[in-house]
């Protein structure tokens, strides 16, 4: 186990997260592939720090760091599956600093997107942010044009703060805060669809 500086207890050993039709895992040196037809793209280069042309080297690194801060006990990148084998996207959640708090982020594929996978990896991550880690607090940044993302966050319980917005390296525009309220009725159905904009990774590059 390594405990946070903000007390958040993040364990090395793999984890894998089962939900309804959905199962989280950790990436693997297979998956480097799935990566590159995943994140080379543009509206991924968009929204998120990942940008185009993102390759196989750029993919190796980029499993090399989300390795690196999971050894260090910095944060989850597991991969969005149905089928705990085939990787659709990303779901990430690291502590922020402040106390019992994380951000979550998520980025599902282009040829995967409109089916709900968003949505049903951030509660799901959420819950165990609340159940296994005891987190208090769970946020989300998003951009102010970046309606897809936010049509999730308010779909899986999340409400925009009024806290100003954050810049942040890598992102092309400034950032809105959304938190999570575990206690509030979620928006009707008619909010969780997904129009293929991946929401702002939170996989800090230091």
């Amino acid at each position: 186990m390594t405990t946070t500086p903000e007390g958040l207890t993040i364990s090395p050993a793999p984890i894998q997260l089962t939900g309804p039709a959905l199962i989280l895992r950790e990436w693997e040196e297979a998956d480097v592939p799935a990566m590159v037809e995943l994140f080379d793209d543009p509206a991924i280069d968009r929204w998120t720090p990942l940008r185009a042309p993102f390759d196989e080297t750029a993919a190796r690194a980029y499993l090399d760091r989300a390795r690196g801060h999971r050894a260090q006990g910095r944060g989850l990148q597991l991969a969005i599956t149905t089928d705990g084998r085939r990787p659709l996207g990303e779901i990430l959640l690291f502590p922020t600093g402040a106390s019992g708090e994380v951000e979550l982020a998520y980025a599902v594929g282009a040829g995967h997107r409109g089916q709900g996978l968003a949505g049903r990896a951030v509660r799901l991550i959420t819950d165990y942010a609340y159940d296994s880690l005891a987190a208090t607090r769970v946020i989300l940044c998003i951009s102010a044009g970046n309606l897809a993302s936010a049509g999730v966050a308010r779909a899986t319980g999340f409400h925009l703060t009024s806290a100003p917005p954050i810049s942040r390296a890598g992102a092309r525009d400034p950032l809105h805060t959304w938190l999570h309220h575990r206690d509030r009725p979620v928006a009707g159905p008619a909010a969780t669809r997904e129009s293929g904009v991946a929401s702002e990774p939170v996989q800090r590059t230091t």
